[in-house]
């Protein structure tokens, strides 16, 4: 079985979204097409059907999706889609990366969604039996679109505050507990951290240095942080490097040199190398992509 990774190229970078309205007349099909079959991406997929019939097949189970139906796919999840009815297929295909969503009052919650603990696919079931949270999350998923592909002022909070109106519709719909907050202690030692991180981005921060403030050993520091976030604090702090160097590639003149070094990054050919893993892209591409952008 040949699997192929599917890159995203996100609408807007710094929502790190891509969400768009497809129609299908095709002719129903068994099976996947020869040349674009199983694929996976990093981000977590959501799916809602205006119209027609469409089956979903992930690794684990295959889904039959009617008009209103919601499904979502985890991130890294292998998956194909096929048409089922004569009828034109019509639905709107959300991609998000989830982690940037997850500021530190949020960051309990982060573990679930990230499948650390359950795979998200185990939600398919909820939005099945319980027709309020099916409804809203539809809701939410049209009016995504809706801002991405409107623009008007303000598009970027509107369709962020949708992504996490979408992830407490389903935190409060899951009357079967499968998405469920760590201690609240673990958010109340990670907070500091987290302040900590956002002053000191700008030079090195040593692991040391943080489990110490933690008030824990280096080895279970790094336990307890991936534990309780999914990431290590390695890619945690190469995350929050890059999307810095976002906003300053957007908001300053500073040189992409200067840029690398204002985040803590000195070696260029590592800050280029991380640039394009979470961004799918160069600085410059980045910028000359959000200058068009804006433009339009």
């Amino acid at each position: 079985m040949n699997i192929y990774e599917e890159p995203i190229h996100y609408q807007n970078p710094l929502l790190h979204i891509k969400v768009w309205e497809f129609t299908s007349k095709a002719a129903p099909s068994a099976k996947p097409p020869a040349d674009w079959a199983w694929h996976y991406h990093k981000e977590v997929e959501f799916l809602f059907i205006k119209s027609g019939i469409h089956g979903m097949h992930t690794l684990n189970r295959s889904y039959v999706l009617n008009p209103g139906d919601v499904m979502v796919i985890g991130a890294s999840q292998p998956h194909w889609g096929n048409k089922l009815s004569e009828d034109d297929l019509v639905y709107i295909v959300l991609h998000v990366d989830l982690q940037p969503y997850f500021d530190p009052p949020m960051l309990m919650y982060y573990p679930h969604f990230s499948e650390v603990k359950s795979p998200l696919e185990a939600l398919n079931d909820l939005f099945r039996e319980n027709d309020a949270m099916r409804e809203e999350v539809a809701g939410f998923i049209v009016r995504v679109h809706e801002e991405i592909m409107g623009r008007k002022k303000g598009y970027e909070i509107a369709a962020s505050i949708y992504i996490r109106h979408i992830l407490l519709s389903m935190l409060r719909g899951d009357k079967k507990e499968i998405l469920q907050a760590n201690d609240p202690e673990s958010a109340i030692i990670l907070r500091p951290i987290m302040e900590y991180v956002e002053r000191h981005l700008h030079e090195r921060i040593p692991l040391e240095e943080v489990s110490r403030q933690a008030k824990m050993s280096y080895f279970y520091f790094s336990k307890f942080f991936k534990k309780t976030t999914g990431l290590t604090f390695t890619e945690y702090i190469n995350r929050k490097r890059i999307f810095r160097a976002e906003q300053l590639l957007l908001t300053t003149d500073l040189t992409i040199t200067d840029i690398a070094e204002s985040v803590g990054i000195e070696n260029m050919a590592h800050f280029y190398e991380l640039f394009k893993r979470y961004t799918g892209c160069t600085p410059k591409q980045f910028l000359l992509k959000m200058l068009a952008d804006g433009e339009r």
